[in-house]
């Protein structure tokens, strides 16, 4: 990554705060009626919409991945629509965001910026079809499933993952078509507006228990000797897809040490050294957690007694720019589970024939 698009990323990142309140007054001026259609709390979420703007852009720029911020505004336009705010209104904001960069942006590189936010804005609003679709062996299961998590119902949606078991359905199956797609869907329905953050909430907390359930007809003693550790980088707080990753590398033999959200960079140094790990995984749901991905793996690289671990990394953003590993300094990237055990095998392959 050049060094322009390193600092005038960064740069953007510590105006970001300024800049939204400049935003945010130049789109009311413009449009006295946002404060009759949305009443004072608009305009606070106006400036926080702008601010996360903002933070994806600078993110984009300093990894050098346009894709990250045109999907970011497709996705938003589509989100906004579910709160009636109008196209006119997301331009009306784009275009002062625009002005704000080039009258208040403090770096002599900004056209790299204002490249970025141009390419977004033309980008349309998002449709994405439902994840639950005939190429999924279990796409009926999956749907009921997903009907009795969003009626609230979670006796029946542990009782049908039950039944399911005691048919033969092995467990890799469960977590990879009913667990895996229903919480892309409800992903998806939350973004859609059709429902609320409450529900996302619980369905995902119904399917961690259930999950949890599951740990007895499966979980023994690792036999490969070979062993990953699993962490969420920065605040992210979406913790379930990790998890049915660690819980895939377990079964197919390895140990597994699953430490979750919010663990500071040092703690996971000392714990990737205690565990004597083969391989690190990050991952990384929020784009703007980007720039944290790539110092933690500056760090790891840089401390010597964990300099030889493999560093795998894995979230949307991933999804969304196939290069963006390379980018940040990690060894491997996989889009699921099943496929990172494979690549995290073939890395440790190759680094011991190497």
């Amino acid at each position: 990554m050049s060094i322009q698009f390193r600092t005038a990323g960064e740069t953007l990142l510590k105006q970001a705060g300024e800049l939204a309140e400049w935003i945010t007054d130049r789109q009311y001026a413009r449009q006295p009626d946002l404060l009759q259609r949305f009443g004072p709390s608009g305009r606070i979420r106006t400036k926080q919409d702008t601010l996360y703007s903002l933070n994806y852009l600078a993110e984009s720029v300093l990894v050098n991945s346009p894709a990250l911020f045109i999907h970011y505004v497709s996705w938003l336009k589509a989100l906004l629509e579910g709160y009636h705010v109008t196209a006119e209104d997301v331009r009306v904001n784009l275009g002062a965001l625009r002005e704000a960069i080039v009258l208040k942006l403090d770096h002599p590189d900004k056209a790299i910026v204002l490249e970025y936010l141009d390419l977004g804005m033309k980008e349309p609003a998002s449709s994405i079809p439902s994840y639950i679709d005939s190429s999924n062996p279990l796409a009926m299961e999956a749907e009921a499933y997903l009907s009795a998590l969003l009626d609230g119902d979670r006796r029946r949606a542990s009782t049908l993952i039950h039944a399911l078991l005691n048919q033969g359905t092995d467990i890799k199956s469960l977590y990879q078509y009913i667990f895996q797609v229903t919480q892309y869907e409800i992903g998806r329905l939350w973004h859609k507006g059709s429902i609320s953050v409450a529900q996302e909430h619980y369905c995902t907390a119904v399917t961690q228990s259930i999950i949890s359930g599951l740990y007895p007809h499966w979980i023994g003693k690792g036999n490969k000797g070979l062993r990953m550790v699993a962490a969420c980088v920065g605040s992210e707080l979406h913790e379930i897809g990790l998890r049915m990753v660690a819980d895939t590398f377990e079964m197919e033999g390895w140990d597994t040490y699953y430490l979750g959200a919010n663990v500071p960079d040092d703690s996971l140094i000392q714990a990737i050294n205690d565990h004597k790990a083969h391989i690190i995984a990050i991952s990384v749901t929020m784009t703007f957690h980007i720039h944290l991905a790539k110092e933690l793996i500056t760090k790891i690289k840089a401390e010597r007694v964990v300099s030889g671990v493999k560093i795998m990394v894995g979230g949307l953003p991933f999804n969304l720019d196939p290069n963006l590993w390379k980018e940040i300094g990690a060894d491997g990237y996989a889009p699921d589970a099943e496929t990172t055990v494979i690549l995290a095998e073939q890395l440790i392959a190759s680094s011991t024939t190497g």
